[in-house]
């Protein structure tokens, strides 16, 4: 029987399901740090940067990176339809399960891409999203797939091309 990280690698997410959840220019990120240093509020920033409007959830911050920061992703007005999962594995399905009642369709799993460690991804999480029609990116950096990635990202989705890793 495979493990739960062979079952979610089994199933990697497509350019499409990529593709859809960057088309939508206001998303949520939820779990994002209230350390500035952190590579969540970095991982923000790049999204700014690019052009998305990002509305940060962590119930430990009213501001975060000079926006109002929401307690729950059912607390944003107007509501968004994509949600960035910076989470612990542990808390994934709980926000995905919010998520879904705030109307949410299109999720995106933090993931390291290879470089180890689960990042957001929770098979159970998974499971629930696909049960529910959401388009769910799991285990990707974002990073790598932003309409202008800086160059170590480029470098490293070259990488993942040449290895036969790259989503299809």
């Amino acid at each position: 029987m495979p493990t739960i990280d062979q079952n979610i690698s089994s199933r990697r997410a497509t350019r499409w399901q990529i593709a859809a959840f960057l088309d939508h220019k206001r998303i949520a990120a939820i779990g994002v740090s209230r350390n500035p240093a952190d590579f969540t509020r970095n991982l923000v920033r790049e999204f700014r940067k690019q052009g998305y409007e990002v509305i940060p959830v962590n119930p430990a911050a009213d501001e975060l990176e000079g926006a109002p920061c929401f307690a729950r992703v059912q607390d944003i007005e107007p509501a968004v339809a994509a949600a960035l999962l910076l989470t612990a594995p542990s808390a994934t399905e709980s926000v995905v399960r919010d998520c879904v009642a705030a109307g949410i369709t299109h999720i995106w799993m933090y993931g390291t891409s290879g470089a180890g460690g689960a990042g957001a991804v929770s098979q159970s999480a998974v499971d629930f999203c696909r049960e529910h029609g959401v388009n769910v990116v799991m285990g990707e950096c974002p990073f790598m797939f932003l309409p202008k990635p800086g160059f170590p990202h480029r470098v490293h989705g070259l990488i993942r091309k040449i290895v036969g890793s790259y989503p299809r």
